[in-house]
């Protein structure tokens, strides 16, 4: 690499910078980024590295360590498991949506944790494989700030129990919201998050079928209005996970472009207003992964 054109990608990523955080301030939100080009390995970080509240993004983290174990032989993805219909772990899509008893196989469960960001689904994927199991898988990933501390039946009660009578949306009560804290609850980093992504990406953190079967989950998401948004193209592919908590807007995921360019991405939002939708932050994901990565194809690879 020639000193000039170490200055153009050194110049590029701090325009393309300003540009993001302009992007976030425009949304009135906080924001924490890291994109990360799988293949030349160049990136563009805005707080990459600082610890936020991961919300159901650690879905991701669970699906990770489940297809793992499956590829070691330690679990049958095909074994069906009957889900009551009560006590199941409430939520607005899914199981967790459904009144009568179901019975699925393990990797169904695995695309509802993904498809509709199901918590019932999710929490007995989290019972199959437990917290120590997901946080272990991290640890031998490299990802040592990447900690899950409760299942999502835990993480609805702190945020219930936080809440009491009031509204969620009541900016005091906001304020002392458990899980919104990344030291209280289930956390990661932008810049582990792209790690993590890049990992399934190259087969090195679920390889063979099961590293393939995840990457196919991942991109049947059908949320289209956060990542999705800054790739409105019908030959372009956005594979993801989103998270959502008040005020908290996230999605991670990896686009791919049709002559091979692959991009790994992690947006994490904070809201300054404390209404229940929020376009905006949810445009702005959009949005700054898009300038994130058009900073990457014209400076690192010359693409466009």
């Amino acid at each position: 690499m020639t000193d000039r054109t170490a200055t153009d990608r050194t110049a590029g990523s701090r325009a393309a910078r300003t540009r993001i955080a302009a992007a976030f301030a425009d949304a009135g939100v906080s924001g924490w980024l890291h994109a990360r080009d799988l293949d030349t390995g160049a990136e563009i970080a805005l707080g990459a590295d600082t610890p936020v509240s991961t919300s159901s993004v650690h879905k991701l983290c669970l699906l990770v360590t489940l297809f793992r174990e499956a590829a070691a032989g330690r679990i049958d993805l095909t074994r069906p498991v009957d889900v009551p219909a009560t006590g199941r772990t409430s939520g607005r899509t899914g199981l967790a949506a459904m009144l009568d008893t179901a019975r699925l196989s393990l990797r169904d469960l695995a695309y509802l944790t993904v498809a509709v960001s199901d918590n019932a689904a999710a929490d007995v994927l989290w019972d199959e494989v437990g917290l120590d199991t997901v946080n272990r898988t991290m640890a031998e990933l490299g990802l040592t700030r990447t900690v899950a501390v409760h299942k999502l039946r835990d993480l609805i009660a702190a945020l219930a129990d936080d809440t009491g009578p009031d509204s969620p949306v009541d900016p005091s009560v906001v304020a002392r919201l458990r899980v919104l804290d990344p030291a209280f609850t289930n956390r990661s980093t932008a810049r582990e998050m792209t790690t993590l992504l890049a990992a399934v990406w190259h087969g090195e953190a679920c390889p063979g079928e099961s590293g393939t079967a995840l990457r196919r989950l991942l991109g049947l998401q059908v949320w289209p209005h956060r990542l999705a948004s800054g790739f409105p193209f019908d030959d372009v592919r956005v594979h993801g996970k989103t998270g959502t908590l008040p005020t908290m807007r996230h999605e991670v995921g990896v686009v791919e472009y049709p002559d091979g360019g692959r991009y790994a991405l992690a947006v994490f939002t904070r809201a300054a207003a404390t209404s229940i939708t929020l376009p905006a932050a949810d445009a702005a994901i959009g949005t700054t992964a898009r300038l994130a990565v058009d900073a990457l194809r014209i400076t690192a690879t010359g693409r466009r």
